[in-house]
């Protein structure tokens, strides 16, 4: 047996088969004897999601401004969300939301005559590091260390993924995209150094693989698969075993979390089947185990996310929601148009609401991310208390690629850290890096004195400030 140290569970548990390592989530039995509970949940940690949505939002630009499409009209606690409000499918949550209105993202526009009209192809890599890429096709990559990999670097290293890097659609182009930038800057977040991007896993399989097959070969892997076997099949021992060490409760967080994660391995199995079926795919080129559907795709992204918090496998996400010019059509969300034409609506009335069908569509899929938070428990709080969400853009208006006014929700509970229920608005020309900055120092990095182009901290109580 894998798991038992003296009269308690370790934390760092692992049930091992051949190809398959499942960790477990937070039991009562990896309490130490005579240590109290309250302590226990006291020294929980506290997760962070980074989550970048391109194009901005059509609040941003003016008349979307005047009509409430993003920054409520009201400031503090009494904001009111209308039904065009991107944000208002969040709603159920906003005791666990704070709406930053108003910052800028100055590090995104072109510095140069040359840098004009590569908006989208800097864009991304500006979001996290709040730094200015240099321009290059080459290998000769340089913008900053974003906020998700500074947090991994200091609190991340005591999980067996330090973070997590996931998107939604394809960034594999490689070599150089548009106005001379590297299309390293457009397909990654998260960088580890100025000069190294991390790749970021868009196929729900690899992200399963990375989370429970870690203990196993690839050539393992893909045995166990041809079985048609379940990755619970390969540690049905161990299970029996550790059932006959558990209390009753502890026996039933088991078997909900075991049964969470079949529950996955089975969507995404049905997921590959129809798209190795020879149906015409409305994504061709998709590797088989990404969806074609966007939902489907963003909760199968969430819950997989979910179960890596759940097990502590890390406590860094990064999740990348779009591609900067992407032509992809969204049926769901009851407009035709395609993402980017949208996007440039021309500053016309109907335009812009039809583009405001396709945000608030992208932006109501959070509404499941917070549900699966809220009712997953570690120990005594449920995850969406113990982290920290950052969910934003670093885009303001698409229609002229502007970076004043982005979009910026602070979600979850951050363990204490965070109080929900607010809507602040900066004032004119505040970075978005000085929120950055006062969500660095609340997550312990008390030394770093600046983040970005950060000029100061920013007031995350009812009084905002610089």
């Amino acid at each position: 047996m894998h798991f038992l140290t003296g009269r308690a569970v370790e934390r760092r548990t692992f049930l091992r088969g051949v190809g398959a390592t499942v960790a477990l989530p937070l039991l009562d039995a990896m309490i130490p004897a005579g240590r109290l509970r309250a302590q226990a949940d006291a020294a929980q940690p506290t997760r962070l999601v980074c989550i970048e949505e391109v194009h901005g939002v059509a609040g941003c630009n003016e008349w979307g401004a005047d009509q409430h499409l993003f920054a409520p009209a009201a400031t503090g606690r009494d904001f009111e969300l209308g039904d065009a409000n991107v944000l208002k499918p969040l709603e159920a949550w906003r005791d666990h939301m704070t709406i930053v209105s108003n910052t800028d993202v100055r590090m995104a526009e072109a510095f140069e005559a040359q840098e004009v009209g590569g908006d989208h192809f800097r864009s991304s890599a500006v979001f996290l590091t709040q730094s200015h890429p240099r321009q290059t096709q080459g290998s000769d990559l340089f913008c900053g260390t974003s906020l998700d990999q500074l947090h991994a670097q200091r609190f991340g290293q005591e999980t067996a993924l330090p973070s997590l890097q996931l998107c939604i659609e394809r960034t594999d182009k490689g070599g150089g995209c548009d106005y001379n930038y590297s299309c390293a800057y457009t397909d990654s977040i998260s960088w580890s150094s100025p000069t190294t991007p991390l790749p970021m896993i868009r196929n729900p399989r690899a992200a399963f693989d990375m989370l429970f097959g870690a203990g196993g070969s690839p050539e393992e892997r893909a045995r166990r698969r041809r079985t048609h076997g379940s990755i619970l099949d390969w540690v049905a021992e161990e299970v029996s075993g550790l059932r006959r060490q558990l209390g009753a409760v502890d026996r039933g967080r088991v078997d909900r979390y075991l049964d969470s994660v079949r529950e996955i391995e089975r969507r995404i199995e049905r997921v590959e089947a129809r798209n190795t079926s020879g149906e015409e795919r409305e994504l061709p080129g998709a590797p088989p185990g990404v969806p074609d559907s966007f939902s489907e795709h963003m909760r199968l992204m969430f819950d997989l996310q979910v179960l890596a918090f759940e097990t502590d496998a890390t406590r860094v996400i990064a999740f990348k929601t779009g591609r900067d010019a992407s032509n992809r059509t969204f049926p769901e969300s009851g407009s035709d148009r395609a993402f980017h034409p949208a996007s440039h609506h021309g500053g016309r009335e109907k335009a812009i609401l039809e583009f405001n069908k396709i945000c608030q569509y992208r932006t109501g899929q959070m509404a499941y991310f917070l549900q699966r938070l809220e009712e997953t428990m570690d120990g005594d709080a449920s995850l969406l208390d113990r982290s920290m969400i950052i969910w934003g853009s670093p885009m303001g208006d698409a229609n002229l690629h502007n970076h004043r006014r982005c979009p910026l929700v602070l979600m979850g509970g951050a363990n204490g850290r965070l109080n929900g229920g607010l809507h602040l608005e900066a004032e004119a020309g505040t970075p978005m890096a000085n929120v950055f900055t006062t969500l660095l120092h609340r997550l312990g990095h008390t030394d770093m004195e600046r983040f970005g182009d950060a000029t100061g901290e920013f007031s995350l109580d009812v009084t905002a400030g610089p």
